[in-house]
């Protein structure tokens, strides 16, 4: 069961990396555009070639238009995607200032407490966004810019957190059972390593 929970959240990983990187090259050309078409308006370039700049500006040099609703819609994709890597090896971050001073057995309880609510938190956050995904699709809300669906967002966030809620509870209950028989059955059974 733990390839097939690793292979499923690498797989998302992977995605999520995909869009994350898909992103950054939509916002340097976006960047680009809107520098250069500052400068085809610049009064340098105009003074020192009007015609280069006309030429610039003729090229239609701006902006991405709606770069930031796709922002907006691929960073939510991409946090969901990466949280079921996260969980799986114990990516999150800790504070352990007080949990360092006490037993490895007090530790391993508090491990399995956070992680039994964090995965009780992720099916709540799953379960939000279908809700908040079927309104969006009843009213038929769009984007501002680009006038895409908002739905969709919400249906891309939704894929990932369900893939999310799915390792939260593989490890909540492999959290339990190794606290329980003594076993392990996760790859990374005491925390992040800091």
């Amino acid at each position: 069961m733990l390839k097939l929970m690793e292979r499923l959240a690498r797989l998302m990983a992977i995605f999520g990396g995909i869009v994350l990187t898909a992103l950054v090259i939509l916002t340097c050309l976006s960047i680009l555009g809107r520098s250069l078409n500052t400068i085809g308006h610049s009064d340098w370039l105009t003074g020192l070639s009007q015609g280069v700049a006309d030429a610039l500006l003729a090229t239609g040099v701006g902006p991405i238009n709606g770069d930031f609703e796709l922002v907006e819609a691929g960073v939510a994709f991409a946090i969901f995607a990466f949280l079921p890597v996260c969980q799986l090896y114990c990516g999150h971050a800790t504070v352990d200032v007080f949990t360092s001073m006490m037993s490895r057995r007090v530790n391993k309880i508090l491990i399995t407490f956070w992680d039994v609510i964090l995965s009780a938190v992720i099916i709540l956050i799953t379960a939000r966004l279908y809700e908040g995904m079927m309104n969006k699709m009843s009213y038929g809300e769009t984007s501002f810019l680009l006038q895409f669906p908002v739905w969709w967002a919400y249906a891309l966030s939704f894929s990932a957190a369900v893939v999310a809620s799915i390792t939260a509870i593989y490890c909540a209950v492999a959290r339990v059972l190794e606290l329980v028989t003594g076993r392990k059955f996760l790859p990374m059974s005491e925390g992040a390593v800091h």
